[in-house]
């Protein structure tokens, strides 16, 4: 069946001023676009007819960094996202535990606060979740996903006493002036509690991966990311591959402590390429942690601090095991770096087993500095003579752009997620939102990129602002670059699968402090339907 897309605009992101009259779509794949005679002529009497409305075509967009598999999760907890204050942080989590009707010792999770936006302006640990209750273990998670905070059953269930030592690459949290532990974690430890707490616990996984999935494609999004995944991760997606479950593509990259290359080793099938939907992309290393958190590893003390300078997740021998790892297997490396002196540790290991590497196919691997957050100009230049391709999360300047510029000082906070700088030195920019850190908004990231704007409207280092077309480049074609997949994705060529997203308006018409409102319509995968808003009028 042949469907052919006329009526409105449509953009190909094959360039900056190019367009399209028609798209005509058979069998999932574009035949032909051009002008609206070109197309119809290549049309078969029998094809659909699909009229824009006025509305605007363009390629689905591909999310470059983020944790599918986290978004199903995150719609289980308590969304303490709007909580002010830590009264309402108790009451939420005490409004969860009654709604989900929870039994004596089942566990209390919550989400999304942020100890920037509280009233109190720190970290709610157990003597505040101690309130809630004593009869579950308790533990919330920073916005960042790197920090959290649980109550004594928590600290009991982890076996954290004041006997115990700080993890590599974490931090608990202590009573001022003694060694008990008062309820905060970071990094690893949080982490750690997270695998302890979780363990056994028994979900739907296949009607959670199906809420995710929903998530990605209500936003235009028809490829997506785990960004860290485990055995347990690998085995639901083949599950769900195999039962034909997937309706977009999920691309996965194991950590290390998950052993990736036997993964990949016992998942051929998978490796490096799509079976019904899914395919295992690479391998994932973390360096540090949040700069919102101020966990992120700097080479400058943060702002106020006299020697604080964040910290790393592992030492130079650990991280260039895994670069070593990578390069000689000859898989692609997303390595999570927020804070300079973490890209400073990527980049002068990965160099060095570049440099060591035999391996014939080194040059072409595509490592990913994930994040990117601040990284300096002199290792974007490094970046650019590795190849590596720097994918940023750009929405840090809505979201947490006041709180940088507090942590970081007015030069370096400006300088936060510096897209500008990244494409003037001809990097391969992507941008992702690291869902379920903040929703997968393409558009709103956009908006970000273009703008720069934080949530107090203060303008944060406009030199760092990208164009619209550059914007929607990191979302598209950039992005499928990113995936080895600018042959098949990205934008729209004759021969490409005909992954599309139908817009109420054009992003690159309409005032650029709008393209956070613009709504999508349409997300089309394979050239089929899965997503139809209630305001659309495309027919």
């Amino acid at each position: 069946m042949q469907k052919l897309y006329y009526g409105g605009d449509i953009i190909t992101m094959t360039g900056e001023n190019d367009s399209a009259e028609a798209v005509l779509v058979e069998n999932g794949v574009i035949k032909k676009q051009g002008s609206l005679a070109e197309v119809k002529q290549a049309a078969s009497p029998q094809a659909e007819s699909i009229d824009l409305q006025g509305n605007t075509l363009m390629p689905a967009f591909i999310d470059p960094h983020g944790h599918v598999s986290m978004v199903g999760h995150f719609s289980l907890m308590a969304d303490l996202s709007e909580c002010d204050n830590f009264d309402e942080v108790i009451q939420a989590l005490k409004a969860y535990i009654q709604e989900k009707e929870l039994k004596k010792g089942d566990i209390v999770v919550g989400c999304g606060y942020d100890h920037n936006f509280l009233a109190e302006n720190r970290h709610p640990t157990k003597e505040i979740l101690n309130q809630v209750s004593t009869e579950h273990p308790i533990l919330i998670l920073h916005a960042s996903g790197h920090l959290g905070c649980t109550n004594d059953l928590g600290l009991q269930a982890a076996g954290i006493n004041e006997h115990t030592s700080d993890p590599e690459g974490g931090t608990i949290g202590r009573v001022a002036g003694t060694n008990e532990p008062n309820g905060y974690l970071e990094e690893n430890a949080v982490m750690g509690l997270q695998k302890t707490l979780f363990k056994g616990v028994k979900r739907d996984e296949f009607k959670l991966a199906e809420y995710a999935q929903n998530e990605y494609i209500k936003n235009g999004i028809a490829t997506v990311q785990d960004g860290a995944s485990s055995k347990e991760i690998i085995d639901l997606f083949k599950a769900l591959a195999q039962q034909q479950k997937l309706k977009i593509d999920v691309v996965a990259y194991p950590v290390f402590d998950a052993e990736p290359k036997k993964l990949m080793e016992e998942n051929k099938d998978y490796a490096k390429k799509y079976q019904n939907r899914f395919k295992i992309g690479g391998y994932k290393m973390f360096l540090d942690g949040s700069p919102q958190g101020k966990t992120a590893w700097l080479t400058e003390p943060y702002e106020g601090e006299e020697t604080y300078l964040g910290y790393p997740w592992f030492k130079d021998e650990q991280v260039k095991q895994y670069t070593d790892a990578a390069v000689n297997d000859g898989v692609q490396l997303l390595t999570h770096c927020n804070g300079d002196a973490a890209s400073d540790q990527l980049l002068r290991n990965y160099q060095a087993s570049l440099e060591e590497s035999n391996h014939p196919d080194k040059e072409n691997l595509r490592p990913v500095m994930i994040h990117c957050q601040t990284v300096r100009n002199d290792q974007l230049d490094i970046m650019a003579d590795l190849s590596m391709i720097p994918s940023i999360f750009v929405a840090h300047t809505y979201y947490w752009g006041d709180v940088h510029l507090k942590n970081l000082g007015d030069r370096r906070g400006r300088r936060i997620s510096p897209a500008r700088s990244a494409y003037d030195r001809g990097l391969c920019v992507n941008f992702h939102q690291d869902a379920p850190i903040v929703k997968p908004d393409m558009l709103h990231t956009i908006w970000c990129a273009v703008n720069r704007q934080t949530r107090n409207g203060v303008s944060i280092g406009p030199e760092e602002c990208v164009s619209v077309y550059e914007a929607l480049k990191a979302v598209t074609i950039n992005a499928a670059y990113q995936y080895f997949e600018e042959d098949d994705k990205g934008s729209l060529e004759d021969g490409k699968v005909a992954d599309l997203v139908i817009l109420d308006q054009n992003p690159m018409k309409v005032d650029t402090m709008d393209i956070r409102d613009i709504q999508v319509l349409e997300t089309i995968k394979d050239g089929e339907t899965i997503y139809r808003s209630e305001m659309s009028t495309v027919r």
